[in-house]
């Protein structure tokens, strides 16, 4: 109800909003009571609130009916492929007496086309010993679904050599230091990426290859190392380059040179 102030206008003591909806068991009406001052209203329009209702309802089934948009294509297995080709690394450490076999299968991608390529498609690391194989076989389901997600996959390998094994780690075949056996199983699938090319590689040109051939020619006849020794080898006595992580570092004219990568601290 409403009375009449002096100022002309109207006061309202109980306001109540009527709100009717019809069920399966009838028309309800519920009443809200209005505590606070009124400062505006709207009347909507029957055809108003049927197009919005009807515009809600056609944004609700869009968005139930959105198809997912992939940046790059999923690669899937061809129909009728029964068998991929490979290849298989060897990993023996000296932290374990069994080895570590890593194979990568690959899948041809516009196979007969100027575009064609061949990129991995699946891992698996096989070893007899069992203390891994929970992580090895999580780490190798988790490669295995980013290569059939498609894109650049080359990060892998980087984000691999760079685990660090808390206990230390090791040196291979060659004098090249692993940080742990994580970052051996990146440089397995560097291996392969750069076999299939779809890493390049980015070795020494002519020039410092043939500045490494001079500069380990001075060294051996300097120091007469044996006609015996492997000549794939380095020196004993040689220290871990930091740019190549290879055991090859040597002092030559009171200056470190990497016999590997040519680096050396006095340019």
């Amino acid at each position: 109800m409403g009375t009449v102030n002096s100022n002309g206008g109207v006061t309202y003591k109980d306001v109540h909003l009527f709100f009717t909806q019809t069920t399966d068991s009838g028309t309800e009406t519920m009443a809200i009571k209005i505590q606070n001052k009124i400062v505006g209203y709207e009347v909507v329009k029957e055809e108003e609130e049927a197009a919005l209702r009807e515009k809600a309802e056609a944004e609700k089934e869009e968005r139930k009916s959105a198809t997912i948009i992939r940046m790059t294509e999923a690669i899937e297995r061809p129909e009728g492929m029964e068998s991929l080709e490979g290849s298989t690394y060897k990993i023996k450490t000296p932290l374990d007496d069994h080895a570590m076999y890593v194979t990568i299968n690959d899948i041809v991608l516009n196979a007969g086309t100027e575009h064609e390529q061949r990129r991995p498609f699946e891992i698996f690391i096989n070893s007899k010993n069992m203390d891994h194989f929970q992580w090895i076989v999580a780490l190798t389901r988790l490669m295995s679904a980013v290569f059939r997600k498609g894109g650049d996959v080359t990060f892998l390998v980087e984000e691999l050599r760079s685990v660090f094994d808390p206990r230390g780690g090791y040196f291979k075949k060659g004098g090249k230091y692993m940080p742990s056996l994580v970052a051996e199983i990146g440089d397995a699938i560097e291996c392969h990426m750069r076999m299939i090319g779809l890493l390049k590689d980015d070795g020494l040109d002519e020039h410092q290859r043939k500045l490494v051939e001079e500069k380990r020619a001075q060294y051996e006849s300097a120091v007469d190392v044996a006609e015996s020794e492997d000549p794939g080898d380095f020196p004993d006595g040689a220290q871990l380059c930091n740019k190549c992580h290879t055991k090859a570092v040597v002092i030559m004219d009171n200056c470190a040179t990497c016999l590997s990568c040519g680096y050396s601290k006095c340019g």
